[in-house]
């Protein structure tokens, strides 16, 4: 399978990018470098995006652990001891054999990120994933956090189920300066970053998110798989309290003066004190722009 489908093919084409996405596209390959490998055992984190095989809905989930839980066991596989809460909407996905999942695994502290896409395949330790797809991209956009301390008596509480968002939820997405999108399309699944300023996600309604679609790479790999299927998952994350909140819904691109992405929820999956990190404060990136008020 090449680095782009028809629906990437079809955005980059109507932004005119097509000449610069295929040569970022060269940097996309199957490997795991060996810098890629050093990088992931570094990390506490990885966010994984795929669809429920039992409902078909798409999330991205964040997974914990210390670092080393997220390793390359093979030239093309990267292996992932668990981490991932109980109550996870993916908990079905991560048992499912041959399931599609785009993975991000980011470091506030030096604002680099990688990303691996493939098929995962459950293990006695957690799931493996056979990579289609690898990648680093660049800082834009990533908010600088020095350092993290895992808070070792940190315990997840128990899952808050909605339809929309409740007032503390718009609260925290209006507050937020980083979420990750999952998207999917035929041939596989991808998870992706996107940052900016305080109110750079919009809260049209309690049912409704909106946000610019900020220059990239001209890839569009993720604008690409919401035309080909519009089913995404959102993931806010409490940088300092552990808290996830999830959502799972349709997105489309409203295409303007700015692009701007629109999200319809379907559900809404809180989980207070998810993940055993805190974070330092950030230092925003200087290419964010200034929300428009």
């Amino acid at each position: 399978m090449g680095v782009y489908h028809a629906g990437s093919r079809a955005v980059q084409d109507r932004v005119g990018v097509r000449e610069q996405a295929d040569h970022v596209g060269r940097s996309v390959g199957r490997g795991i470098r060996d810098v890629a490998a050093a990088f992931l055992e570094l990390q506490p984190l990885l966010v994984a995006g795929a669809a429920d095989p039992s409902t078909g809905r798409v999330w991205a989930s964040p997974l914990t652990g210390a670092p080393g839980f997220v390793r390359a066991t093979g030239p093309h596989r990267v292996s992932v001891a668990g981490g991932w809460l109980p109550s996870d909407p993916l908990a079905t996905a991560f048992a499912t054999p041959g399931t599609s999942v785009g993975t991000i695994a980011l470091d506030p502290r030096t604002r680099r990120r990688m990303r691996l896409n493939g098929r995962l395949g459950p293990t006695a330790r957690g799931f493996a994933v056979e990579a289609d797809q690898v990648f680093a991209n660049c800082p834009k956009y990533l908010q600088k956090r020095e350092s993290y301390e895992i808070v070792a008596d940190r315990r997840s509480g128990d899952p808050l189920h909605g339809a929309e968002l409740t007032p503390g939820q718009a609260e925290f997405v209006t507050a937020a300066d980083t979420f990750f999108l999952a998207s999917v399309h035929e041939g596989g699944a991808d998870a992706s970053h996107r940052g900016g300023n305080p109110g750079f996600v919009r809260v049209d309604s309690p049912g409704e998110l909106s946000w610019r679609d900020y220059p990239g790479n001209s890839m569009f790999l993720t604008l690409g798989n919401l035309a080909a299927d519009p089913r995404a998952g959102l993931l806010f994350l409490d940088w300092t309290t552990g808290t996830a909140l999830q959502l799972t819904g349709e997105a489309h691109t409203e295409y303007g003066e700015d692009r701007r992405v629109r999200f319809l929820v379907r559900e809404v999956v809180e989980t207070p004190s998810a993940i055993p990190l805190r974070w330092s404060g950030p230092e925003y990136s200087p290419a964010n722009p200034v929300p428009a008020g």
